[in-house]
């Protein structure tokens, strides 16, 4: 299958700090690769250099047949992007909003009126089309946004954390749409720090942490990496938990956890649910009483300690890749008179 995205060896530094630090990736036409890692991983930064926002200290980016430092323009007119911040003018409504961005891509007048409306029937936008998008909700302007992306049809799309900070019900609304988008053969990069969100959307993902890819694999390949099932028993009577952590060590196949002030005792497992009755049996034989009993796969947490050794967050509690903000002097060099691609406004220059 031919790639639509191509990383070699990237790496991009700021300062002290080495952003990327030598990613390779790549991302088969018409599939989804999810880049998950924790805040501070490199994962915005990857997604900068990609959509020519950044310029690479060194290594090779490819996207849509288009070298990025080699053909810049022709890279933004094959992309659309859709950054951690949604990118869209709050005194105009949100029809005028998706016209304006038509427009700056040369459609005719007429042609950018009836791809708004389009788009904002798809989004599910079409009532709230002639409010100020001042009056829209975070979920109302995300889905704008990832509209306002979609003007031109590209065939490949870049989405930086497009579900953080949405409720549940606009979280899965924007999944259905991203789903609509790729089965249609848009070939899509999702950065995310959800492990289910890239589960769900994701054909592949990549796991980056201090600016490289530590490991590649589907989601089940990755939690497989930890140990596949857990399962969690919360004691009623913290004088039974020892009981409870030497029966559950006779079914467990790896190192038991035991939180003491909350009774809750972890072991990792095989054997799904008849090994989740087979247990429940046994504590009840015994007379051990339980609050809570339940199997769960691992978590994005127990991913990350295991391939990094580090919860899903900097120790430092950053909240971005250092070429989030433009504070870094150098995040909007996209290349003497560069088109910035939609979406990409906050990498511009005051």
């Amino acid at each position: 299958m031919q790639e639509a995205i191509v990383a070699e060896g990237l790496v991009k530094t700021f300062g002290s700090v080495r952003a990327l630090d030598g990613v390779d990736v790549s991302v088969p036409t018409g599939t989804v690769l999810g880049l998950l890692g924790p805040n501070g991983a490199g994962k915005t930064t990857c997604v900068r250099v990609l959509t020519t926002l950044l310029k690479p200290d060194s290594g090779r980016a490819v996207v849509a047949g288009h070298d990025v430092l080699k053909s810049p323009n022709a890279v933004r007119r094959s992309i659309g992007l859709s950054g951690q911040f949604a990118a869209v003018d709050e005194y105009l409504t949100g029809r005028e909003n998706l016209r304006m961005v038509g427009e700056l891509y040369q459609l005719s007048g007429k042609d950018a009126k009836r791809r708004a409306t389009e788009l904002l029937a798809q989004f599910d936008l079409s009532e709230a089309g002639d409010r100020p998008t001042k009056t829209y909700s975070g979920g109302m302007r995300r889905r704008l946004d990832l509209a306002a992306a979609l003007v031109v049809r590209p065939p490949v799309m870049f989405m930086d954390e497009p579900t953080t900070g949405l409720d549940p019900r606009n979280r899965m609304a924007l999944w259905r749409v991203i789903e609509e988008l790729v089965a249609g053969g848009t070939t899509l990069m999702l950065t995310t720090q959800y492990l289910e969100e890239a589960d769900h959307l994701a054909h592949d993902i990549a796991v980056v942490d201090h600016g490289k890819v530590i490991a590649r694999g589907t989601a089940d390949q990755l939690k497989a990496k930890v140990g596949g099932e857990r399962v969690e028993v919360v004691v009623h009577d913290a004088e039974r938990l020892t009981d409870a952590t030497e029966m559950l060590g006779a079914f467990g196949k790896g190192e038991i956890g035991v939180v003491k002030l909350q009774r809750r005792i972890t072991v990792p497992v095989t054997g799904g649910a008849k090994l989740l009755a087979e247990i429940i049996r046994e504590l009840d034989s015994r007379g051990i009483e339980i609050d809570d009993i339940g199997l769960r796969r691992p978590t994005l947490d127990d991913v990350f300690i295991s391939l990094t050794g580090h919860a899903a967050e900097t120790d430092d509690g950053n909240t971005a890749d250092p070429g989030d903000t433009d504070a870094t002097g150098d995040s909007d060099t996209a290349g003497d008179g560069a088109e910035a691609p939609r979406g990409s406004t906050k990498a511009v220059k005051k």
